[in-house]
């Protein structure tokens, strides 16, 4: 019982050490550098995906193959943005595989084709984004002349639904629009903008005008969902859709991305119970149900939009939570390692693995990185966490450690040998004569 006892106290330490090394090891690469196991992760997500991962995600919520891929994709253009153009081929192959699914009749199968754009803003502005991604992987004059005049069409399409709406929030779904959707979508124009002739600037300037005048105004950021006639807000800033927001808006405006940030990171960034920095899916002072989009909300916090504002805090160059948030997950995520792979939560979502995988890779695509704001977490939020760590892995040695102390304590008051001759002690296993100190006799 003692010895299994040991064993199960040696594997508490062990993983408890694995913890505090997770806890406080540099988990992202910044804007420039490349997060440490997200290359081990995306071959890993590539073989999910090659076995159906994109089909299981569908089955979770209604952009899930779409998601899966669409991530996958842009976290490859991330890794090779890093890169030297001549070293990126992998990357390329890898986001072009990705593109050619969000294309395919699984990838358009929820969207409506009727809607203007065609199958909605949301399908068009993530793809119209990995495209742009698969050129800045090229090289100016080496770039495939198909896929830049796929480019220009669907950016010209996208530019031409908001230049004729009355709203600067169109419809991803019949009669839904959600503000995410369009940002990611003029995101797109402005990457076509830096990438090729710009022939999209009023549009952008238009779209940043009707979006000032349409804040919500209990935050004063963009709203979760809109009236789709006339992008009045019709619900309260959410995370899960001001995370992705946060991540894009830089590309779009960078000034507007920095008051608008400020305001999403007061209001949704919060320590639940002290232990570490996590989102909350409504802002303080408020309490709302979850939904497919948030997951479950544990203590208000939505697991989904903390993922996602790890990358929004990185491409405003808010290291600091970026950093938090990303060993948080490390020591929460439960990360898997061989030397090949790397899964977070043993691998049983895959879908979460890239999203994670994106969000640890972001970068401004057409902005330059901006001075990081000033920080509002500290390196000493581990503490509680190291506290717990080393109470996990020491509580199994208590009683091994009391028994020692018990044995301490009793040689401490147990009473001396007797002496022997001289005032030397004697030796309770000698001969009498040798106690005695008296020679032996023939």
């Amino acid at each position: 019982m003692r010895t299994a006892r040991r064993v199960c106290a040696v594997l508490l330490t062990a993983v408890a050490l694995l913890g505090a090394v997770r806890l406080v090891a540099p988990a992202t690469g910044g804007v420039d550098g490349e997060p440490p196991g997200v290359a081990r992760q995306l071959a890993f997500l590539r073989a999910a995906l090659a076995d159906g991962a994109g089909t299981d995600a569908q089955g979770l919520f209604p952009e899930g193959y779409f998601f899966a891929h669409a991530l996958y994709g842009l976290a490859r253009v991330e890794l090779g943005l890093r890169r030297p153009a001549g070293e990126r081929a992998e990357e390329l192959r890898e986001a072009r595989r990705a593109l050619a699914r969000l294309e395919s009749p699984a990838g358009t199968g929820v969207f409506d084709p009727g809607l203007t754009p065609a199958y909605g803003i949301f399908w068009q502005g993530w793809t119209n984004w990995l495209r742009g991604g698969i050129l800045a992987l090229q090289l100016a004059d080496r770039r495939d002349p198909a896929e830049v005049a796929r480019f220009v069409e669907a950016s010209a399409g996208i530019g031409a639904a908001f230049d004729g709406s009355a709203s600067p929030y169109l419809p991803a779904y019949p009669g839904q629009a959600w503000p995410v959707d369009s940002t990611v979508a003029v995101a797109s124009l402005r990457l076509h903008d830096a990438l090729l002739p710009p022939r999209f600037g009023g549009t952008v300037t238009r779209w940043l005008d009707g979006v000032r005048q349409r804040l919500d105004p209990r935050t004063g950021l963009m709203p979760h969902r809109v009236d789709l006639a006339t992008g009045a807000p019709a619900e309260v800033a959410r995370a899960t859709s001001q995370s992705m927001i946060q991540r894009f808006l830089v590309d779009v405006d960078p000034a507007f991305a920095r008051e608008q940030y400020l305001r999403f990171r007061a209001a949704f960034v919060a320590t639940p119970l002290g232990l570490g920095p996590a989102v909350r899916e409504y802002p303080d002072g408020m309490d709302g149900p979850g939904d497919v989009d948030s997951g479950p909300l544990l203590l208000g916090v939505s697991l989904s939009a903390t993922v996602v504002t790890l990358g929004a805090a990185q491409v405003q160059g808010d290291d600091a939570l970026a950093g938090a948030l990303a060993n948080y997950g490390d020591l929460a995520g439960v990360p898997v390692d061989t030397p090949w792979t790397r899964r977070y939560a043993l691998g049983v979502l895959p879908v979460g693995d890239a999203f994670l995988a994106w969000s640890k890779t972001a970068r401004p695509w057409v902005a330059d990185a901006p001075p990081p704001p000033p920080a509002t977490v500290r390196w000493w939020w581990r503490l509680p966490l190291l506290s717990l760590l080393l109470l996990a892995g020491a509580v199994l040695w208590l009683p091994d450690l009391r028994r020692r102390r018990g044995r301490l304590a009793a040689l401490a008051t147990a009473p001396p040998p007797p002496a022997g001759r001289g005032g030397r002690p004697g030796r309770a296993d000698a001969p009498p004569a040798e106690q005695a100190g008296s020679r032996r006799l023939p």
